[in-house]
């Protein structure tokens, strides 16, 4: 249930960004880059992070606005930015009534964004804003690039004021998500990224949480979209409270690798069953060779249950593997549908 300080500011939310938000509709834009920031609980932030981002593009020849999605905020995040955009063209506000994760945020910001690119970047400009640029800059520059990421984990890049267990988590979270999806990643879970346009409106995209992240990458590359990644330096929160909560990372990180590459959970114990079988059986041949095998011992029962098992778990991970191509193939029909969605919308209003 709502408040009624909640309920009110949402009935609000909606009466005045109503005139903002119809302009957002798909082709009717000029803007050239869209910075959608997700923010929960930030009333620290809001101020310095738009004033950083405008500083920073503030000598850009595109143009440009900035998009707060206020995640059900119940602190003063949302009055904070509604206060400075109401007298800033270039930043805009959304806002609904309950925290619903950030990839809820993140999906409402691409749905509402009018650029023709799109940056995410975290509240508390974890990457610093100059950022912001040169991801645009590389976009802009390279039309056969679709994607672009800050990394810290490339030459170039790095990490400062961050905890080294929270470092070390990131790292190994990153390196074994990054196998998961075979596309050579360094960087996989970060929200430093720009996107093109076009490839957010051809993904169909359901994801709440943080999970987002790794569900674009995974359709994106599995219909073709090219990625790239930039050197950025990572930095430790100063103000605000993080939002990191490790054990619900470490197990949504798994789970996805998991669904990602089956056969590395079947694989595993696969080889490791009929590893072990043979091992039974070799000792069971010497002891036959002998002359000091028991036939009352359970070992050769043992033997022959590990290395069966051990294949029916190699091809449980064949199989597997096979729904997670056919699952990369629905993407792509996923993406045509979308992209002829959007054409049919396009010629309805060419012709009214």
């Amino acid at each position: 249930m709502l408040d009624v300080s909640q309920k009110s500011r949402w009935v609000r939310t909606k009466k005045i960004d109503a005139q903002k938000q119809s302009k957002a509709s798909r082709g009717g834009s000029d803007v050239d880059l869209t910075v959608v920031i997700p923010m929960y609980n930030e009333e620290e932030n809001v101020r310095s992070t738009i004033e950083s981002i405008e500083e920073e593009l503030s000598s850009v020849s595109y143009s440009w606005e900035i998009l707060i999605v206020d995640d059900g905020s119940r602190d003063n995040t949302y009055d904070i930015a509604k206060d400075i955009a109401e007298s800033d063209k270039n930043v805009r506000v959304i806002s609904y009534p309950s925290n619903a994760g950030r990839g809820k945020a993140m999906r409402t910001g691409f749905a509402n964004a009018q650029g023709r690119f799109v940056v995410t970047t975290d509240a508390d400009l974890s990457y610093d804003a100059r950022y912001i640029k040169d991801l645009a800059d590389e976009i802009m520059q390279n039309e056969d690039i679709d994607i672009v990421i800050g990394s810290p984990y490339i030459s170039g890049g790095g990490a400062e004021s961050v905890p080294f267990f929270r470092l070390l988590i990131s790292k190994l979270g990153n390196k074994i998500v990054g196998y998961s999806l075979g596309n050579r990643l360094n960087t996989v879970t970060g929200i430093l990224r720009i996107y093109k346009r076009s490839v957010l409106d051809s993904l169909e995209l359901e994801s709440d949480g943080k999970e987002i992240h790794l569900e674009i990458l995974t359709k994106a590359t599995a219909v073709g979209y090219k990625v790239k990644e930039v050197p950025a330096v990572l930095k430790g929160r100063k103000k605000g409270k993080s939002k990191f909560k490790l054990r619900a990372t470490v197990i949504s990180h798994m789970t996805f690798s998991l669904y990602e590459r089956p056969a590395m959970l079947f694989g595993f114990f696969g080889f490791l069953l009929i590893i072990a079988g043979l091992i039974f059986g070799s000792y069971i041949s010497v002891l036959r060779f002998l002359g000091t095998l028991n036939p009352g011992r359970p070992l050769l029962y043992l033997t022959i249950l590990s290395i069966v098992v051990g294949i029916q778990m190699l091809s449980f991970g064949f199989l597997a593997n096979q729904l997670v191509y056919l699952k990369k193939n629905i993407f792509i029909i996923q993406r045509e549908n979308k992209q002829l969605e959007q054409r049919l919308k396009e010629r309805e209003t060419q012709m009214e």
